[in-house]
């Protein structure tokens, strides 16, 4: 993950599993992490414990089959950190595993 440092990623099913343990790995080394997913309570606990490691991150209830929580994450991401570098995909519900989409500029 070189090159992470101060980047803004948008994680989707971030409140467990792979989600989750993305963004603490990211957060870890530097990146500026948004977190959706359904499980608001979840998302506040792992946004606190970034936040404690002096990490960086904000949080948006998302269930992404409804495209207008997709929006509001996004536009979340660009109104708190300016940008969105990346969106990598972590949510059973939505069938995808892991994939990402480069949604702003570098």
């Amino acid at each position: 993950m070189a090159g992470i440092k101060d980047k803004v990623v948008v994680v989707t099913g971030a409140s467990s599993g792979i989600g989750a343990a993305s963004a603490l790995l990211l957060a870890g080394r530097g990146a500026k992490v948004v977190l959706g997913a359904r499980r608001t309570e979840h998302l506040e606990s792992l946004a606190t414990r970034i936040t404690q490691g002096r990490g960086e991150a904000a949080y948006v209830p998302t269930d992404v089959r409804r495209r207008e929580d997709l929006v509001a994450l996004v536009e979340m991401a660009s109104a708190r950190f300016g940008r969105s570098s990346a969106m990598p995909a972590s949510d059973r519900s939505s069938g995808s595993t892991s994939c990402a989409w480069r949604i702003g500029k570098r």
